[in-house]
Parts: structure tokens; C-alpha cells; sequence
């Protein structure tokens, strides 16, 4: 009898939470909504525009892909940042040489891997037409869906490539899971037709909301150890998601930044293309393009240094210059980050230690970043400055661990991220 109880008691509860799922599926992308944080949005976006602008809530470094497929479905995992009003993704063609096709994009809640909160998925549209096409080197942004999200909320985004070829466009190291299909099982909410799976996006490279006007985003502007690599697959542990989770729970830094768009690309150079374009030729793009961005943290340059390329520490400072210069332009902010030691690392020697350092002694005193985030301070052995401290180490002595993710967000003084500039 005991056990019929408990079982009809785990039923309850299972109804309770499919409830309270389907009434904040009911609520998500209907309008009229509230724009976190401010009060009551008005209905329209023409009327928002008075106390809200949009801002970047994802974002993920466009690249050229492997070779485009047609008749394909792609189910997208990601993770947002600020929560607001009137979702938009922006897709991609950045690097095809065609025309791409998607049939039709579909966004909403995950429940659990492929699967859908019941009732959450809502078709995306461009320029009122469920279907669009992107020209060779081109992006597009839906057309806003009405209704409010919530901060720090994981999406599907699915998305059918009807008519594909080349080379696709999207982003190699999700450290994360999606999924896909053949054929268009866009629409459907429950994951059995999307049965592959794949550790990249495709595509998708951002993803906004309307929020407060006094509320922007900061952009991370790096390589492998911004794009997460060695923290866990899934679990949104890079150091951007710590970043992010702090800016949502600390109430009193009172910063103004609420979006975080992470633009890493592993392999990536300040100055020379290879692992993606690099930081100077994609900068625009990935970072300037995105809207309500306010600050970029820069944190590039071991790639550079490691590579014996000839790169002197001259050269990457110009290369900072210029970066700063473009951001100070566009009336950004720029946050200069240290470069981290990575001695232990086989093309680690004593030559690129010494740039790594001089290059660390201008972005810490040579007074032409906004701010500064000292990782190389927080990463570093106390007993060998010139190595990865064994607790933040993964094991191959260059890219930190979950833990070691956490401290470089937990270094970054949020005041820092509120800087205000406005274009000259």
C-alpha cells in the first residue's frame, strides 16, 4: 500500500512540474511581456524603442565549416545571457561561396537533450517568411518574436538546410552537444527523429533580446581557453558563463552589463589568420556588429607567441593598438587581459616567455586599455610564475580547468565592464 502511495505521490509531482513547464511556455515569445529588468515593455517594438534597445544575449564566432549538406536539420543548444524581450538569431553564410537555404527555424525551451518544453517552440520568420536565403558571405536577423526571456535560459534553436553546398558556416568547438536530423523535423518538440549529434553550431551565430537601454554587453574576444576548451562538455563552464553568472547574481556591482557574447576561436592570432580570421579581420564581425555592446574583453595572444612565427612583442602591442583604436572608434570600451603563462607546454621556451612578459607589462601599465584583467596573475604558480598553478592546470600546462575558468571570471572586476564611451 506504502508503495502505491509514493508512486502516486511521484505522479503528482510530475503533473505539477509539466504545469508550471506549460505556463512559463505559455508565457515565453507572447506578448505583451516584461523587459528584465525594467517594468512593463510597451506592446509594440516601434514603442520600445523609447526606454529598450537590443542587445546581444549569445554569440559564437562564425568560421568556415566542413562541406555544407542539404536536406538537413540542425537542433541547436545554447545558452543565453541577459534576459529581455523580442528574441532574434541571427544566421550566417559568413564563409559560404553560394547561396544557403534554410526552410524554416523554429526556437524554444530544452527541456532535456532534443527535447522541448511542451508548447514552447515557436517558428522563426524573416521579413514575415518562414523560408530564407542567405547570399555568399551574408547574415540575417529574424524578425523579432514577440514576448518575454529569461535570463540565463537554455534554447533550442532548430534550423533546416534545405538547399546547401560548399563550405558551411558556423563554429567547430561548441563544447557542447547539439543534435541533428534528416530532413525538416524542425516543428516537432520531442527529440525522436533527431537522432545525430554533433559538437558544433551551424549557422547560428547570435542571438538578441530587448532589454532597458541602460543595460549593454560585454563581448570575450579570445581563443581556445575563451572558447572553453578542456572545461566540461555541457555544462556551460567556460569562463564567459562564469562571467555571466556572476553578473546576474551580483546585484550590487551594479555594472549595467547584462549580455555576454562569447567570440572565442580556438587556434585563434591577434594578427595573423589560420584558426578562424584573426582577431584584427573578424573584429568588426564578431564583435562590433553585435548590438548594445559596450565593452570588449580582450584576451588573445599566446597563439601568437607560441607559434615562433618571428612575432615580436612589438608587433602584438601594435596589434592591441589597433584593436583598441577600431573599439574606441565604434565607442567601445576595451578590457586588456594578460596573457597566461604556459611553460610545461612543448612549444613553450625561454624566447616566447620573455615576449609573453613584455607584452604583459604593457597591457598592465602602458595605460591604453580602459581596464584590465589580470589572468596571468590569478593563473600562475606562486612558486614558478612562468607556469599554470597545478590546482587551475587541465594537464597539458596552457588551459585551465573548470576550476581555473571560474577564477578568471571571478578576477575580472565587474566595475570594469561598465565603462561608457561614446563614438567620436
Amino acid at each position: 500500500m506504502r508503495q502505491h502511495t509514493v508512486s502516486a505521490a511521484g505522479v503528482l509531482r510530475r503533473l505539477a512540474v509539466a504545469v508550471v513547464a506549460s505556463a512559463a511556455a505559455a508565457q515565453l515569445f507572447t506578448g505583451p511581456a516584461t523587459a528584465a529588468p525594467a517594468a512593463r515593455a510597451p506592446s509594440s517594438v516601434t514603442a520600445a524603442t523609447a526606454t529598450t534597445h537590443e542587445i546581444v544575449t549569445w554569440g559564437a564566432s562564425a568560421d568556415r565549416m566542413g562541406e555544407a549538406a542539404s536536406d538537413r536539420g540542425y537542433r541547436l543548444v545554447v545558452r543565453t545571457s541577459a534576459g529581455g524581450t523580442h528574441l532574434r538569431v541571427r544566421l550566417s553564410n559568413a564563409f559560404g561561396d553560394r547561396p544557403l537555404t534554410l526552410g524554416r527555424g523554429y526556437v524554444g525551451l530544452q527541456k532535456e537533450g532534443a527535447a522541448l518544453v511542451r508548447g514552447s517552440n515557436r517558428p522563426l520568420t524573416f521579413g514575415g517568411k518562414r523560408s530564407v536565403t542567405l547570399p555568399a558571405g551574408e547574415t540575417v536577423l529574424s524578425d523579432p518574436l514577440p514576448g518575454r526571456l529569461p535570463a540565463a535560459t537554455s534554447l533550442l534553436v532548430s534550423l533546416y538546410a534545405a538547399e546547401a553546398g560548399g563550405p558551411a558556416t558556423g563554429h567547430g568547438m561548441a563544447m557542447q552537444t547539439s543534435y541533428t536530423s534528416a530532413g525538416d523535423h524542425v516543428a516537432e518538440e520531442g527529440p525522436d527523429n533527431w537522432t545525430g549529434t554533433t559538437g558544433s553550431w551551424f549557422y547560428l551565430d547570435a542571438v538578441t533580446v530587448r532589454t532597458d537601454s541602460d543595460i549593454g554587453a560585454v563581448v570575450a574576444l579570445g581563443d581556445s581557453i575563451t572558447d572553453g576548451w578542456q572545461s566540461s562538455t555541457g555544462l556551460n563552464r567556460r569562463w564567459p558563463d562564469y562571467l555571466a553568472r556572476r553578473l546576474q547574481t551580483d546585484a550590487g556591482a551594479d555594472t549595467g552589463i547584462g549580455g555576454v557574447a562569447n567570440e572565442g576561436i580556438s587556434g585563434n592570432k591577434v594578427l595573423a589568420d589560420g584558426a578562424g580570421q584573426s582577431a584584427l579581420n573578424r573584429l568588426d564581425r564578431d564583435v562590433l556588429s553585435h548590438p548594445g555592446v559596450r565593452t570588449v574583453l580582450l584576451f588573445e595572444g599566446v597563439n601568437d607567441i607560441k607559434a615562433h612565427s618571428g612575432v615580436t612583442a612589438a608587433e602584438l602591442i601594435d596589434g592591441y593598438r589597433r584593436i583598441i583604436d577600431r573599439a574606441h572608434t565604434a565607442g567601445v570600451c576595451v578590457v586588456g587581459a594578460t596573457v597566461g603563462p604556459f611553460k610545461g607546454w612543448s612549444e613553450w621556451d625561454a624566447p616566447a616567455e620573455s615576449v609573453r612578459r613584455e607584452v604583459n607589462e604593457f597591457i598592465r601599465g602602458g595605460g591604453e586599455f580602459d581596464a584590465v584583467a589580470d589572468f596571468d596573475r590569478v593563473l600562475r604558480s606562486p612558486y614558478d610564475h612562468e607556469r599554470i598553478l597545478p590546482f587551475f592546470d587541465n594537464g597539458d600546462h596552457l588551459h585551465p580547468n573548470d576550476t581555473g575558468m571560474q577564477a578568471m571570471a571571478d578576477a575580472v572586476r565587474l566595475p570594469d565592464l561598465a565603462c561608457d564611451r561614446d563614438a567620436p
